[in-house]
């Protein structure tokens, strides 16, 4: 399953972010470090459901809308200097290792300091944390690749022994493999054999961005000005109230009103159950979602997933006509792959036997028999036909 990291300074939302997203319990608080060890829970992604357009109806849909399962990790905070153990250090940076992608979370209200040290609303720029965290992760990893820099260097006069392939090796454990490496190199320009110290810090911001692809969550979007509001929004980031999802959730599970997460308005099937203290803050939920077309925190988990990452949504089936699995089922399963995936790297994610029984699939939607390496479009529905049951 696809893992993600919420990163950023202490005190920037992290936490209230994630439980919104997951709707886990996380301790929340105004005050740096409320996270210690790493949250781990599950969040979705949302797509269209196919069944909306399609004459069989799913059980697995919520109003049309599919959600498709991804960890969310929400980690400790970090500090400048890091990497050299202040703070939490490098219990941080470590459990980043596990993460697909990174969304860095930003204090958009520029209430806290660099250190996460709360202050009054706007006195702060938001936009500085976002540096801080790319260089603490990169001099993360320069360290990592120091401590073996020596003996590569002298592996490397050997003309059997490959650099890229020894770097890759020993940081297999962060996903980067051999091309990452390579790209690096050549978009540093330099020689990696024989490369200074200043170069491999330049080495490292490169490779860790290909490793670990980071998009910016400004959060307590609902807390800032309208003009930092703008300058955040003009850097690229996805504005984000954490606060505000989780109160929308929270209102939604108690049946208080109808929304699904990532929703821009939601709707009050009773508004006599509510309470006068009820009614004020979904009037106030309703004018940050009118203003700003939602809370954002849908937005950024589809965006990591789908554009950081470049993932699509395929739909294995058993029978193509019916669109169901072996018990009937209509579109049980959802898998997000990568772009360019085939029939046969479908098969394998199904299950390893099936992916090594693998004879042909049919596109469920054209019932058109299709080779193992045609690549798949997002949304497609096949059915795998294999040796293996």
């Amino acid at each position: 399953m696809i893992t993600l990291a919420l990163a950023g300074k202490p005190n920037c939302g992290k936490s209230t972010l994630y439980r919104a997203a997951t709707m886990a319990p996380a301790e929340i608080a105004n005050y740096p470090f409320t996270t210690i060890d790493a949250n781990r829970g599950v969040a979705y992604v949302r797509v269209p459901c196919p069944c909306t357009s399609l004459a069989q109806r799913c059980g697995v849909c919520a109003d049309g809308i599919r959600y498709i399962a991804v960890h969310l990790i929400d980690v400790a905070g970090l500090v400048p200097e890091a990497h050299t153990g202040k703070g939490l250090g490098n219990q941080f940076l470590d459990h980043l290792r596990q993460a697909d992608a990174i969304i860095q979370v930003i204090d958009a209200s520029g209430s806290t300091d660099i250190e996460g040290n709360p202050d009054n609303p706007g006195t702060h720029d938001p936009l500085e944390e976002i540096p801080m965290l790319k260089t603490e992760m990169a001099m993360w990893l320069h360290g990592i690749i120091e401590k073996h820099w020596a003996r590569m260097q002298r592996q490397a006069q050997s003309r059997t022994f490959s650099i890229y392939a020894g770097l890759a090796e020993i940081l297999a454990g962060l996903s980067i493999r051999e091309e990452h490496v390579m790209d690096a190199e050549r978009e540093v320009g330099m020689d990696l054999r024989l490369a200074s110290s200043e170069e491999l810090v330049a080495f490292s911001k490169i490779l860790m961005k290909s490793a670990k692809p980071m998009i910016i969550a400004g959060n307590k979007a609902d807390l800032a000005s309208p003009d930092l509001l703008e300058k955040v929004k003009k850097s690229g980031a996805i504005l984000t109230s954490g606060a505000a999802e989780l109160a929308l959730r929270s209102a939604a599970t108690s049946g208080l009103i109808s929304y699904h997460p990532g929703d821009s308005s939601f709707t009050i099937p009773d508004e006599e159950k509510l309470s006068d203290a009820q009614k004020s803050g979904l009037s106030k939920m309703k004018v940050y979602l009118d203003q700003h077309g939602g809370t954002g925190v849908q937005e950024v988990i589809n965006k990591a997933v789908f554009e950081l990452l470049d993932m699509i949504v395929l739909y294995p089936v058993e029978d193509e006509t019916h669109l169901t699995d072996g018990q009937g089922r209509v579109l049980p399963d959802a898998f997000l792959m990568k772009k360019g995936s085939t029939p046969h790297d479908l098969a394998f994610q199904v299950h390893s036997d099936i992916g090594n029984g693998f004879l042909y699939a049919i596109d469920a939607k054209t019932k058109m028999r299709i080779k193992e390496s045609t690549i798949l479009k997002d949304g497609d529905i096949i059915k795998i036909v294999s040796t293996a049951k």
